[in-house]
């Protein structure tokens, strides 16, 4: 099996267990995050299968979508044998995965990825922003019954990973000031950082809007 018809196998797969999500990390989001992948890679020396692979799995094991984390590692580094991907690439993809997300870069525990995890890194914070990562949060926070806006709770800064997974306290609102708009800063390659300053503008201009709608004056 070729590294084409492998990535087809991981599609399906990605599909298989991502396309009844309903908190804004459907298949379509994959998509959008493997495209990108695609995209920001063209200019970098990077490994296609490893990653597309990762852009593909990101959430297949993320420990806020699946009931046991630990095992969701270990049937999709079994698939992952089955259709001939070799140790030390499943080793590699597991890696990305398992460290890629905005809540390991809390508690001092970010760890360097490599080129291909940077990249599919880049690509799925970028969904997180702009008008895609607003309508997102939006969708997430209903999922999760989070309270709109309350002015009278405060954003929450220097956030423990707990605290930061912990949603009784969180407004969809705060999520951008906890979040989204400092992941702009974090961004690991210029070409996604060029792209994320029209994301965060966009971000930015629908705050100032909510806000000025939400006090009535507008």
């Amino acid at each position: 099996m070729n590294s084409e018809q492998q990535l087809t196998k991981i599609s399906e797969y990605s599909h298989d267990h991502m396309t009844q999500d309903r908190t804004g990390h459907g298949f379509d989001h994959i998509r959008r995050v493997v495209a990108m992948a695609r995209k920001l890679s063209t200019t970098e020396n990077a490994n296609q299968l490893v990653t597309l692979a990762a852009a593909y799995l990101h959430d297949v094991i993320d420990d806020k979508l699946v009931a046991d984390p630990q095992q969701a590692v270990t049937e999709l580094s079994d698939f992952l044998a089955e259709i001939g991907v070799s140790q030390p690439q499943t080793e590699q993809i597991l890696f990305i995965i398992q460290n890629m997300s905005f809540a390991h870069t809390l508690d001092g525990q970010a760890v360097k990825l490599p080129l291909e995890g940077q990249i599919v890194q880049d690509a799925d914070w970028l969904d997180a922003i702009g008008a895609i990562g607003i309508t997102r949060a939006i969708y997430f926070g209903g999922h999760h019954s989070e309270k709109i806006y309350d002015p009278r709770i405060s954003p929450r800064e220097s956030m423990t990973r707990a605290e930061y997974r912990n949603l009784d306290n969180e407004t969809i609102i705060n999520h951008f000031y906890e979040k989204l708009l400092k992941i702009k800063d974090k961004l690991n390659t210029p070409s996604a950082r060029q792209i994320a300053e029209n994301r965060q503008q966009h971000m930015l201009d629908f705050l100032a809007e909510f806000k000025a709608e939400w006090n009535a004056e507008k």
